[in-house]
């Protein structure tokens, strides 16, 4: 119940009292539970249902709430029991599903056999060794794989234009690697060729190496908003000896000191030959082939003296290893004249890569922008904003920020700011230029999404707090919308990430729809990437009453236990969450705790999540201004499970990490992409004195967003059938009309309120049965 409504549920008891006994006569609606064996498997009646109808609906809500649509179907149609309202709403539901599938399978076989017919005219008009034709080639047999079945992409592998324009694309990646482009290399061959051939680890593996070589380039680079020396100022070696120390006593699992060091010194080789390929205008290519060759050896001798070895490596032979490193950078014969700052940060980076993806050091110059990410909190101008062909275009403008002020839209584009244009720089690079101090200006050169011409606008920057509680909608003044099923009660909120007002603000959110007749959620936990523990867990006190919601296991010394608390529960109505393979962190926490054996709060729909299943713990113990953030511990769920680390299960070559839905939805490429671009047009906020843009504005209605997004539309129909099975009346078809004013009973007397304008707990009450004798004992008839 809504803490802020607490108190008006008392005032009302006497009216739900009489209304309890309205419903009680009423020939649809609640009866006591007869004593029927064919009934013994389930947990309770279902209101208004005969019992063969309620055993019925159970059994096909069962299969429905697993994805199994069709085993539901089956139960329905074969079913000799009389039609009942909840049969007849849920053959609609089942219908719904059916039409939904028919439509995607329609649309993928369209898809595909246009895809087929593009490839077989690059078939009939020969091949071309033009850059441009192979990336066609490749990208139409990646959308063909995409819905292909098992055979037909067997059969696509051996198709001679792709093996051709495989050789050709993999010669090419190598003219690229000889002149240091590794990211074209990455981009033009190996990113496509590492999805087409999923089992070859090689070309995964080959992957991988050349986005690292990318980034040691990057790093090397000066750019507007920070320059090499600028990024790498302040590292110090004790600063990384002091992050071990940490490491080596609350790390969550024994360190493997011999794999960090392969890594780390397997970093310094392609910081090595990324060096050799470097501009003679660069400030940090000082090397030659000689010392680039004895580097190399030098660094092979210490791998094959580790590869030797017999007994594992300690802590201390690890810190050995990395001075001797240093000394070998300044000596006469293996000497690279590297700088120190950078050696010791990419041995570092390379080193915590054998650990995890999120054990990471902050050196001093990145921590300012690791506080901003972590609590999605910062000084600027309240802009979203993408960078697509060199061109930097707002996206969203956050209301009541200086931007919404100012008069900027959706759809202008950034030209400059403070004089640098943004068109050859990078978009953190644009983020660093537009965010400062509070209170400090930023001039931006746009040119507005209608008009030719450019102009300048002079912002004050001001604290942003990025708000992370959204609706389906989003109106022109910034006002969101809940409610995306009016007639059956259905919310939808999407949280995008968890700060320091997500609880507060879901709160706010769940009291309005309460307060509206909420009697269905979806909570829309896709793309979020995490953030406060603290946060999620709060959420998930909303919805359980008492008990564990998480456990942390570190290491060494004891758990760390998360209990639900009474106070501030919201009442008992269904819960669909949506979760994807960017659900991460202590958003797949939450949604593992709603759907856990435990308490079955919630059933889950659309794909397995990303599996992080760690906690990390953030110290300043590197000193001097620089911060390491370590994994410190496991998730566990109420029921016991560890929520797997993907990571970890890829090394044992297994696929059972994350959160796995209760109803599997994969999205294609082409869905997300219209479900992205829907997402954008409904969330735009037209900007203070600009409401001549409302009529150039796209906005889709809550049904065509739902007809976008395949998961959105299951989520709600396994939603509808698990309010079924709990007792709801859902509108249909025919009666839609009748639905809010009310039913009249058999006598044609006066009208019967529908059990969602029940309160839940009244609604359990009368379902069970001594409600009826209480009300005739005590008179009150």
């Amino acid at each position: 119940m809504c803490r802020s409504c607490s108190d008006k549920h008392h005032s009302f008891t006497a009216v739900w009292i009489m209304v309890a006994v309205f419903l009680a006569v009423g020939p649809n609606h609640a009866e006591a539970c007869p004593k029927n064996p064919l009934l013994s498997h389930t947990e309770t009646c279902i209101a208004g249902q005969t019992p063969q109808a309620a055993l019925v609906i159970n059994s096909a809500c069962d299969k429905i709430l697993k994805g199994d649509f069709e085993s539901a179907q089956q139960i329905v149609g074969k079913s000799t029991v009389s039609d009942s309202e909840g049969l007849r709403e849920l053959r609609i539901i089942i219908n719904e599903y059916m039409a939904v599938k028919a439509r995607r399978k329609a649309l993928q076989d369209k898809v595909y056999q246009i895809q087929m017919n593009e490839l077989k005219e690059l078939r009939q008009k020969g091949f071309s060794d033009d850059i441009n034709d192979i990336s066609k080639v490749f990208s139409i047999v990646l959308k063909i794989s995409e819905y292909a079945n098992k055979e037909q992409k067997q059969a696509l592998l051996k198709d001679p234009l792709l093996i051709r324009t495989t050789q050709k694309a993999k010669a090419m990646a190598a003219e690229f690697e000889a002149k240091g482009k590794w990211l074209d290399a990455y981009t033009i061959c190996y990113s496509k060729l590492m999805r087409i051939y999923q089992d070859n680890e090689a070309y995964s593996d080959y992957a991988e190496q050349l986005l690292e070589k990318a980034d040691i380039w990057a790093s090397l680079q000066n750019s507007p908003c920070e320059t090499c020396e600028e990024r790498y100022a302040g590292i110090k070696k004790q600063m990384f000896i002091n992050a071990v120390d940490v490491l080596d006593s609350s790390y969550v699992n024994i360190i493997d000191y011999r794999r960090m060091t392969i890594k780390g010194i397997g970093r310094c080789k392609l910081l090595a030959e990324v060096m050799s390929k470097l501009g003679v205008d660069n400030e940090y290519n000082k090397m030659t082939n000689a010392q680039y060759a004895a580097w190399l050896e030098a660094l092979e001798k210490i791998v094959n003296e580790i590869n030797q070895s017999q007994t594992d490596m300690s802590k201390d032979e690890f810190v050995d290893v990395f001075n001797k490193l240093l000394a070998m950078n300044e000596s006469s014969r293996t000497g690279t004249a590297l700088s120190v700052t950078l050696l010791i940060a990419q041995f570092a980076k390379g080193a915590m890569s054998g650990l995890d993806p999120y054990t990471v050091i902050y050196w001093p110059s990145q921590v300012q922008d690791f506080e901003k990410a972590v609590t999605n909190q910062f000084s600027g101008i309240g802009i979203k904003f993408s960078k697509q062909q060199g061109l930097t275009k707002v996206v969203s403008v956050l209301p009541d920020t200086p931007a919404h002020k100012s008069g900027l839209q959706a759809g202008d584009i950034i030209k400059a700011v403070d004089g640098v244009e943004t068109k050859d720089i990078s978009s953190d690079c644009v983020v660093k230029r537009i965010t400062g101090p509070e209170g400090t200006k930023a001039t931006l050169t746009i040119k507005p999404y209608n008009e030719d011409k450019t102009r300048d606008i002079t912002l004050d920057r001001a604290k942003i707090i990025v708000p992370s509680v959204h609706g389906w909608q989003q109106t022109e003044t910034g006002k969101w919308l809940y409610m995306i099923d009016g007639t059956d009660k259905i919310g939808y909120v999407r949280i995008s990430s968890f700060n320091s007002r997500t609880a507060d603000d879901f709160e706010n959110v769940l009291c309005q729809l309460e307060e509206n007749g909420l009697e269905g959620l979806i909570l829309d936990l896709r793309s979020n990437p995490g953030g406060l523990l603290s946060a999620a867990v709060e959420i998930a006190d909303k919805f359980i009453t008492e008990g564990l919601i998480v456990r942390t296991q570190p290491r060494f010394g004891m758990s760390t236990y998360i209990s639900a608390h009474q106070e501030g529960t919201h009442a008992d109505y269904s819960v669909a969450v949506l979760i994807n393979p960017f659900t991460a962190s202590s958003s797949e926490i939450l949604a593992g705790v709603l759907q856990d054996q435990k308490y079955k709060r919630a059933v889950l729909v659309g794909q397995r999540s990303y599996g992080k299943g760690s906690v990390q713990s953030i110290t300043s113990h590197c000193g001097n201004g620089a911060q390491l953030k370590y994994t410190m511990a496991y998730y566990h769920l109420p029921s016991g499970q560890r929520v797997e680390s993907r990571d970890l299960m890829e090394k044992l070559g297994r696929t059972n990490w994350g959160i796995l839905p209760n109803v599997n939805v994969k999205l294609q490429s082409d869905e997300l992409r219209k479900i992205a671009n829907m997402q954008k047009a409904n969330e735009s906020v037209v900007t203070i004195g600009q409401d001549d843009a409302l009529s150039s504005m796209n906005r889709y209605s809550n049904q065509e967003t739902i007809d976008a997004d395949p998961q959105l539309a299951i989520g709600l129909l396994v939603l509808k059938s698990k309010m079924i099975q709990a007792g709801h009346e859902l509108a249909v078809a025919a009666q839609q009309s009748d639905r809010g004013s009310g039913l009249q009973n058999a006598s044609g007397g006066f009208p019967i309120r529908t059990l969602r304008q029940v309160p839940q707990g009244i609604k359990n009450f009368i379902r069970n049965g001594p409600v009826l004798s209480l009300i005739f004992r005590l008179g009150l008839w």
